[in-house]
C-alpha cells in the first residue's frame, strides 16, 4: 500500500498540508504561530457554555497556537488514517472507501490531538494570553513587527501585557501625517474595535515608567 494511492489521497493532502504549515513556520513567510484564538464564552444565558469549555479543553484548543494544534491533527488524521487502511487491507483483503476512512480517522484524531496538545502546551514558551483585555495594553509600548503604517493602513505591531506575554496588534499612526516603520518603537495610545493607534517614541518625551 502506498501513500498516493486513491484511498489514501485524503491522509496524503493532510501530511502535505502539514509540511506546509511547518515550512511556513519555519522560514517566518508569515506570522501565523502567534495567532491567538479568542473564544470567549458569555456564561449569561448559555447553559451549556461550560460544556462548550470543557469541550475545547479537552481537544486541547488554545492550549497552543492554532496552526500548531492544525499541523498536530492533520499529523494525527494522517497517521490514523493510513493504519486504519493497512488494517482494513489486512482484514479484509482491500481498503476502505477513501470517504469513510477519512470521516473514522477524523473523528478519533480529534481527542488524540488534545491528548498530545495539553501537555505540549505546558512545556512550549508562551508568547500569548487572552488572561488580559485588549483595552489594558493602550499605554504600552510596542515595536512595529510587519509593514509601514500609515493613516487608513495599518501595520502589525508587538506589545508585551503587564505578565510580559506577547500580543500582535494592528496600528495605525495617532497622527495622520505620521508613518511608522518596522522596528520603530510606538506607544499605543487608544483603541477603536480591533484597531490601535500609536505614536512613535521618537515624536514624544514618555516617562520612563511606561515600559514593556
Amino acid at each position: 500500500m502506498t501513500l498516493l494511492e486513491p484511498h489514501n489521497m485524503p491522509f496524503a493532502a493532510a501530511l502535505g498540508i502539514m509540511l506546509v504549515l511547518a515550512i511556513v513556520q519555519m522560514i517566518g513567510v508569515a506570522d501565523f504561530g502567534d495567532a491567538d484564538v479568542d473564544l470567549d464564552v458569555d456564561g449569561e444565558g448559555l447553559p451549556d457554555a461550560g460544556m462548550f469549555d470543557g469541550l475545547l479543553t479537552l481537544l486541547g484548543i488554545g492550549r497552543i497556537p492554532l496552526t500548531i494544534w492544525l499541523a498536530l491533527f492533520l499529523l494525527m488524521f494522517a497517521g490514523i488514517g493510513l493504519s486504519i487502511q493497512e488494517l482494513a487491507t489486512s482484514l479484509t483483503g482491500g481498503p476502505l472507501y477513501s470517504w469513510l476512512a477519512a470521516l473514522i480517522a477524523g473523528v478519533a484524531a480529534l481527542p488524540v490531538t488534545g491528548v498530545f496538545a495539553r501537555p505540549l502546551g505546558r512545556i512550549m514558551p508562551k508568547d500569548h494570553t487572552t488572561a488580559v483585555s485588549t483595552e489594558s495594553l493602550v499605554g504600552r509600548r510596542a515595536t512595529i513587527s510587519i509593514g509601514v503604517a500609515r493613516a487608513g493602513s495599518p501595520a502589525r505591531a508587538r506589545v508585551k501585557d503587564i505578565h510580559g506575554q506577547t500580543h500582535r496588534v494592528m496600528v495605525e499612526p495617532h497622527e495622520e501625517s505620521s508613518e511608522l516603520h518596522e522596528g520603530d518603537e510606538v506607544l499605543l495610545v487608544r483603541r477603536e474595535g480591533n484597531q490601535f493607534y500609536a505614536t512613535a517614541l521618537a515624536e514624544r518625551r514618555l516617562s520612563p515608567t511606561v515600559n514593556q
